[in-house]
């Protein structure tokens, strides 16, 4: 076992169910993590106050909300704001400019970073291009907030591993990095092809500034069917990591908060700390 004890953070989509019915609102989602899961960090998702960006109003709220709570506001994952590696160079620099909203309100609500997707078209050569040529320019502006951006591998060739972790290395910006997801290593959603989990996990974990801890079904033991957590903490600590980890629980057979209670169990018995 590692000496190293890695602060445990929870990622909003674990509650999306909650959040989407109106049983918890953005403002109380501090609150009701740290009440319920004793969770000290949070991982937003921008779909959840999509108008909010530039809201300094209701950015001072929710932040005012995490300091009564004593939670500390990590990252925002954002979605559906335009593909920063757009083929069409109106589109892409609209994109661009969604995200900066993001970086603003990351840094009114104290986060380190935002996460971002990494989508574009045509050969996986082009779409390297392309995503470079977008987070090069956004990069300009996280450098302005003071704020980081991290890349998910979410699907597509983000999934890849190898791919992503050159594209980071090809745009070379100390501010950008990664954040490896344990699951979301589906290439194609049509033919299901997969690459490896650890393999990827290996390849993204020297740049990434974060960890998403998904989870979907667990045994008997409490440990999840789908990946190896034994596993990953060996890539982990080999890499020295030592930021957040998140939990991420996608699961339909558990409830969230009890998914959620399992996922973070499952942390603590692999050296997380509350």
């Amino acid at each position: 076992m590692s000496s190293t004890q890695w602060p445990i953070s929870l990622a909003q989509w674990s509650l999306h169910r909650s959040l989407k019915s109106g049983d918890i609102s953005a403002l109380e989602f501090p609150d009701f993590v740290r009440t319920n899961f004793d969770i000290r960090g949070v991982e937003y998702v921008n779909t959840f106050f999509k108008d909010r960006s530039t809201d300094d109003a209701w950015l001072s709220s929710l932040r005012s909300r995490c300091e009564a709570a004593c939670v500390e506001s990590v990252l925002i994952m954002v979605d559906h704001e335009g593909h920063l590696g757009d083929p069409d160079s109106s589109a892409r620099a609209a994109a661009i400019e969604n995200h900066r909203r993001w970086l603003h309100a990351a840094r009114a609500l104290g986060c380190h970073a935002i996460r971002v997707n990494v989508l574009s078209e045509g050969t996986p050569e082009e779409q390297h291009s392309r995503c470079a040529a977008g987070l090069k320019e956004l990069m300009s502006h996280a450098d302005e907030f003071a704020i980081d951006v991290v890349i998910e591998n979410h699907g597509g060739l983000s999934s890849n591993g190898q791919w992503l972790a050159s594209l980071v290395q090809a745009v070379g910006h100390p501010r950008l990095g990664t954040l490896p997801d344990f699951g979301n290593f589906i290439l194609d959603w049509d033919t299901k092809e997969m690459y490896d989990r650890y393999q990827g996990i290996d390849e993204l974990l020297p740049m990434a500034k974060g960890l998403s801890a998904k989870s979907h079904d667990f045994d008997d033991d409490g440990n999840e069917i789908n990946t190896d957590y034994t596993r990953m903490f060996e890539l982990i600590t080999k890499h020295e990591y030592t930021g957040w980890i998140g939990v991420e629980y996608e699961g339909e057979h558990k409830s969230e908060v009890d998914g959620i209670i399992m996922t973070r169990d499952l942390l603590i018995k692999h050296g997380c700390m509350l």
